[in-house]
């Protein structure tokens, strides 16, 4: 099982449009899919889920071998190397091939605040 959290423009009647909600949401999956999947992946950049998600594998005992992280290449590089040398599985994925620039067109496009999010990861990069 692969659980995402990103930034999509989804029809108001599929998706949750709070924060809160959608937070609260990404939780309870996380736990479900802790409890529940052979090795689930855990995609996302939120540091505050990834908190959750690490507090929960350790409540339910599930090692960090038995899930990963997933993130976006050149995003939250210091978030990837700290998971990694705390000893969680960390997959890091990039958009290639000709389609990458229509696929970073439509996620600026989805939303915005996409290209503020990524500018500010690679700037707070050491």
């Amino acid at each position: 099982m692969r659980l995402v959290k990103g930034a999509y423009a989804e029809p108001r009647a599929t998706a949750y449009r709070k924060k809160a909600e959608v937070d609260a949401a990404f939780a309870r999956l996380i736990r479900t899919a802790l409890a529940d999947s052979d090795h689930p992946a855990i995609a996302t950049h939120d540091e505050h889920m990834i908190e959750l998600a690490r507090r929960a594998a350790l409540e339910s005992g599930v090692t960090p071998d038995r899930f990963e992280f997933e993130m976006l290449y050149g995003v939250r590089r210091d978030l990837q190397t700290a998971l990694a040398e705390a000893g969680y599985r960390v997959r890091v994925y990039i958009p290639f091939g000709r389609q990458w620039f229509p696929y970073f067109m439509r996620r600026l496009g989805e939303r915005p605040a996409n290209l503020a999010f990524a500018i500010r990861s690679v700037l707070s990069e050491n």
